[in-house]
């Protein structure tokens, strides 16, 4: 008979599996409320980065990322078979180093092996390149099988080395308890949240190209905009 720990953990797994699959379907039954509050979880994290003198994700990979997505609170649960889901924002930056309008995501996994527990995180994925965000606009990408993905460096000025610069499109990390730490995502699925979108910006339908590349004027929540003057600030590097 399954002890009660147990039983907790395989219902959270199942409910991560449920909440996936049944939210893109789901109508826009909310206000932005929601959304407000995983800009302002965005800023908290990227604060926290800042504030980690030596332990944070290297400049130099910073002022040369094309992109940036800061998803905080994912929910990490496992009971033999483990999931991953979580929700947050996509940024990319112009070639005047300034960044755009927040995207929301939504990224999702599983794994298989021995593994028991619940543990929430927040995850930061760098993007060296246009041609991954565009796959995550054109519908969702799989990390590692349709994007290359790496667990990030780490050491607020520590050097990139080339192979890893050559291998990698994507470089992740995740924070737990206060520290930053590179973590492998591979399966994970990254797709864009097309009802946060539309509830954030007050449109019945928008696409994550118009948010990210332009193409509509956009009444910007104020929220937003404190989150892209930080991000500026801090990678003020042109690409």
């Amino acid at each position: 008979m399954l002890k009660k720990p147990t039983v907790l953990i395989f219902i959270v797994v199942f409910l991560l599996i449920v909440t996936f699959t049944t939210e893109g379907i789901q109508g826009r039954t909310k206000s932005k409320t929601t959304e407000l509050e995983k800009v302002n979880d965005a800023i908290e994290v990227i604060e926290e980065m800042i504030e980690i003198p030596e332990e944070g994700i290297p400049e130099a990979l910073l002022n040369k990322a094309f992109g940036i997505a800061i998803i905080p609170k994912v929910i990490k649960a496992a009971w033999v078979v483990g999931g991953r889901f979580g929700k947050g924002v996509l940024l990319i930056r112009d070639d005047r180093g300034r960044w755009g309008n927040p995207c929301f995501i939504r990224i999702a996994g599983g794994s298989v092996g021995w593994q028991i527990g619940v543990q929430s995180i927040d995850v930061i994925l760098v993007f060296k390149r246009k041609k991954s965000i565009e796959s995550i606009t054109e519908g969702k990408i799989t990390l590692g099988a349709d994007a290359a993905v790496a667990a990030g460096p780490l050491g607020r000025r520590a050097e990139v080395s080339t192979d890893i610069e050559l291998e990698a499109e994507i470089y992740s990390y995740s924070k737990s308890r206060g520290l930053f730490a590179g973590v492998s995502l591979e399966g994970s699925a990254i797709q864009i949240d097309e009802d946060a979108n539309a509830n954030f910006y007050d449109w019945d339908y928008l696409s994550a190209h118009d948010i990210l590349f332009g193409g509509k004027r956009l009444e910007i929540p104020a929220v937003a905009k404190e989150l892209k003057e930080i991000l500026t600030e801090y990678t003020s590097t042109k690409i």
